[in-house]
């Protein structure tokens, strides 16, 4: 197939080529270069070939124009804007970027006959969940504008396949992705990022001087919110899973997570434990939009694909993640 992954310099984006240029498809990247890094796609070229067209999703003219003229037959969609604190703050940034140019997107798909879609959602469609640990069936009551943008693009894409039944989509709800590509030179060069671990991972590596604990008071063990880690090549594996699936499975939604949580202090330690550097930490009040405990329950993706995780461990985790701010 010739695929098109938007947002194909991001974090996961560029992690999610690197796999892809394992199969046989040919590829082509998306990005704005805003959050992306051109680095990371020429150290990509290394194993394969892709192509790249810089532009804004927001052109809807120039995408429309972009898919008459190459003739996609599946998107990988990554392109987004992702800090739930920046929402609350810019919550029309979030609506613009997130909704109304993914809707166009998927109508640019639909005038070109393209009926395969990967959407990259999120955990905070759930909200402040009554169960910490949530399936695709529990309710979607997120809390934040970045959320409620992201379910806003989930309901787009239902109703497209809805109208057009041919068009098939998967919706992978992303847990806290981090760490960094266990075989090749690739990481997450996302600037003035707020991951906990890639924070963490910077502060050990002397690039920052503190983190910050956004809140202590919460219903949970320790006080800090309680999050399900998933390293990245892992959400990236799903991609390529859910792919085939759409082979002969019809429009879904996947959780991608491990099924279980660790706290803000336990990742502070687990970082601290495998660099050796004991770095700076400073209590601060709760970020607006922040729940205190999400939990996947991912038994889904494992029953319908092949997806199968493979670096679930919260050091190993750490440890990619450190090993990539020493050398990036």
């Amino acid at each position: 197939m010739k695929i098109l992954i938007s947002g194909g310099a991001g974090y996961i984006g560029s992690h999610t080529l690197r796999q892809f240029l394992n199969t046989p498809h040919e590829l082509c990247v998306l990005d704005n270069l805003s959050k992306g890094s051109k680095i990371a796609l020429e150290d990509l070229r290394s194993l394969g070939d892709f192509a790249f067209f810089q532009q804004d999703l927001s052109d809807f003219r120039a995408v429309k124009a972009l898919f008459a003229r190459e003739k996609f037959d599946a998107v990988v969609h990554f392109a987004a804007s992702i800090e739930v604190f920046e929402s609350v703050q810019n919550p029309l940034k979030y609506y613009q970027n997130n909704t109304a140019n993914t809707t166009n997107l998927i109508e640019a798909c639909l005038e070109n006959d393209v009926n395969r879609f990967i959407f990259s959602s999120t955990a905070a469609t759930y909200g402040e969940p009554q169960s910490p640990v949530v399936s695709e069936e529990s309710p979607l009551l997120p809390i934040n504008p970045y959320g409620r943008s992201k379910l806003m693009s989930e309901e787009v894409l239902r109703d497209a396949s809805r109208a057009v039944p041919e068009f098939k989509h998967c919706i992978l709800r992303y847990f806290n992705v981090a760490g960094a590509c266990m075989d090749f030179k690739l990481g997450q060069r996302y600037p003035k990022a707020t991951l906990l671990i890639k924070v963490a991972a910077e502060c050990a590596a002397g690039k920052r001087d503190k983190l910050y604990i956004f809140g202590d008071d919460y219903d949970t063990k320790d006080g800090t919110c309680v999050r399900d880690f998933i390293h990245v090549d892992d959400i990236s594996s799903a991609h390529l899973a859910a792919l085939s699936y759409l082979e002969d499975g019809q429009s879904t939604v996947f959780n991608v997570g491990y099924g279980h949580g660790f706290s803000v202090k336990e990742v502070i330690a687990a970082m601290k434990r495998v660099s050796g550097v004991d770095f700076a930490v400073e209590l601060a009040p709760r970020r607006a939009g922040d729940p205190s405990v999400l939990i996947a329950d991912a038994r889904k993706i494992r029953e319908k694909t092949s997806w199968r995780p493979k670096f679930d461990d919260l050091e190993l985790i750490c440890k990619s993640a450190y090993a990539w701010e020493k050398q990036c």
